[in-house]
C-alpha cells in the first residue's frame, strides 16, 4: 500500500509534482523506466494509461524503485522509499489524450521528405524500420499530440479516438489496485461525466485522490462547480487539473503562459479542493509561478482540500491564492528520451529472445535518468527547501 503521508504533505505543502505518461501511452518499456526514474527523483504521482499492462509497467518500475532507495539516498537524492500515487487517466467523451495517429505508409510518395517522422516528439513515426520491418505510426509510442497532421503534404494522417466505458472501469480500478482516477472532460458533457461518475462512484471510497482534467472554455468556472456538486462529499483530495495547452511542453516557453493563465482562472473560482497545472508545463513553470507569487512560500504549513478524510495531516481548505503543483506530460518525457532511446537500442538475448535493456540494468544510463529527471522535479520541491 502506498505511503499517504509524502504525496498528500507534498498537496498541502504546494511542492506536488506529478509526471504524467500519457492517457494513451502504451510502449511498456518507456513507461517503466519513467515510472523509475521521476519515482527515484522525488515525484508524488505517476499517472498512466488505464492499461492494466501499463500499469503492471508502472508497479513494476514502483517496486524497483524502492529497492534502489538507499542507493539513491548515496547519491544525493531525498527519495524515501515512499511510493508516489500511482494515477489512470479515463475520459467522458473524445478527448485529444485518448487518440492515436494513424496512416497507410504504401500512400506515402517515395520522394515525399517525411515531415511527420522528423516532428514527432514520440519516436512513434518510422520508415523502413529494418529491425521490425515495419513503416508507419508505432501505435505504443504514440500519445496523440497531433502535431504530425498539419505538417502532412498528402493530408493522408488521421486520428483514431477511444472514450472510456464506464462498465469496464470499476473492475479495472479495483483488480489493478491503483491510488487514484483522473477524469477529462470538457465544457458541456455534465450528462456523459455523470454516467461515468455512477460507473465508479461504488468504489470511489477505496481511491485517496481524484482529478479532474478540464480544457478552458466559456462558462469553465460553472462548470467545475456543477462537476463538484455532483461528487461532494469527497474522502479522499480533489485536484482541479487546468490544462492549458495539453501535450505542447515540449515546444517552447510560451507554451507555459497558457497553463499558469488557466489556473489563475479556476484559483480565482476558489472551488473546494487543490488546483494543479498541466498542459504545455515545463521546465520554465515554476520560475513563472514563483515570479507571479503563485506558490506558497517555504514553511507555510497548507491543509488539504474540503472533504478530505486521510491522517495523518487535518482536513481543510487549500488558499485560492496558491498553486499546489504542477503536472508534467511531454516535456518530462522528452527530457528522457535520450536515454530512453539508448535503452531501446540496447538487446539482451537470452534463449534466442531478445529484449530491451532494463534502465536498472543499466547504472550509468538509470543515474543519469534520474539526474535528470531531478533537474525537473527539484524545481518546485526546492519551495520546501530554502
Amino acid at each position: 500500500m502506498t505511503d499517504l503521508f509524502a504525496p498528500l504533505q507534498s498537496l498541502k505543502q504546494g511542492d506536488w509534482f506529478k509526471l504524467i505518461c500519457g492517457a494513451s501511452f502504451q510502449h511498456l518499456p518507456a513507461v517503466r523506466s519513467l515510472t523509475l526514474a521521476y519515482t527515484l527523483a522525488g515525484a508524488d504521482c505517476i499517472d498512466v494509461a488505464a492499461d492494466p499492462a501499463v500499469i503492471a509497467a508502472a508497479q513494476a518500475g514502483l517496486q524497483v524503485a524502492k529497492s534502489l532507495a538507499k542507493d539513491a539516498q548515496k547519491r544525493g537524492f531525498d527519495y524515501k522509499g515512499n511510493s508516489p500515487f500511482l494515477m489512470v487517466s479515463l475520459n467522458d467523451g473524445e478527448d485529444p489524450h485518448f487518440r492515436k495517429a494513424e496512416f497507410n505508409p504504401t500512400e506515402c510518395p517515395t520522394d515525399c521528405p517525411r515531415p511527420c517522422e522528423r516532428i514527432c516528439p514520440a519516436q512513434a513515426i518510422v520508415f523502413n524500420n529494418i529491425k521490425e520491418d515495419f513503416s508507419g505510426v508505432v501505435s505504443e509510442k504514440c500519445y496523440g499530440c497531433g502535431r504530425c497532421i498539419p505538417v502532412c503534404p498528402y493530408d493522408i494522417i488521421y486520428t483514431s479516438s477511444t472514450v472510456t466505458t464506464p462498465g469496464a472501469i470499476a473492475p479495472l480500478v479495483m483488480s489493478t489496485g491503483v491510488d487514484a482516477v483522473e477524469i477529462h472532460t470538457q465544457v458541456g458533457r455534465l450528462a456523459e461525466f455523470e454516467q461515468l461518475w455512477q460507473a465508479i462512484l461504488p468504489w470511489v471510497d477505496q481511491l485517496k485522490l481524484l482529478a479532474i482534467s478540464c480544457p478552458d472554455g466559456e462558462g469553465m468556472t460553472d462548470y467545475l462547480r456543477a462537476l463538484y456538486d455532483l461528487i461532494a462529499p469527497l474522502k479522499g483530495a480533489l485536484i482541479w487539473q487546468t490544462d492549458g495547452r495539453p501535450m505542447s511542453g515540449d515546444i517552447g516557453d510560451g507554451t507555459t503562459i497558457a497553463a499558469v493563465k488557466l489556473g489563475q482562472k479556476v484559483l480565482a473560482a476558489k472551488l473546494p479542493g487543490y488546483v494543479q497545472l498541466a498542459g504545455g508545463t515545463n521546465r520554465y513553470t515554476v520560475a513563472k509561478l514563483k515570479a507571479m507569487g503563485l506558490l506558497k512560500e517555504a514553511g507555510e504549513h497548507l491543509a488539504g482540500s474540503k472533504g478530505e478524510n486521510f491522517s495523518p495531516l487535518p482536513p481543510a481548505k487549500c488558499p485560492s491564492a496558491s498553486i499546489a503543483g504542477v503536472a508534467y506530460g511531454s516535456y518530462a518525457r522528452v527530457l528522457l528520451s535520450p536515454i530512453l532511446e539508448q535503452l531501446e537500442n540496447k538487446e539482451v538475448s537470452n534463449t534466442n529472445v531478445k529484449a530491451t535493456v532494463r534502465l536498472e540494468e543499466d547504472d550509468i544510463l538509470l543515474w543519469q535518468a534520474v539526474e535528470l529527471a531531478h533537474s525537473l522535479v527539484s524545481q518546485i520541491k526546492s519551495q520546501q527547501e530554502r
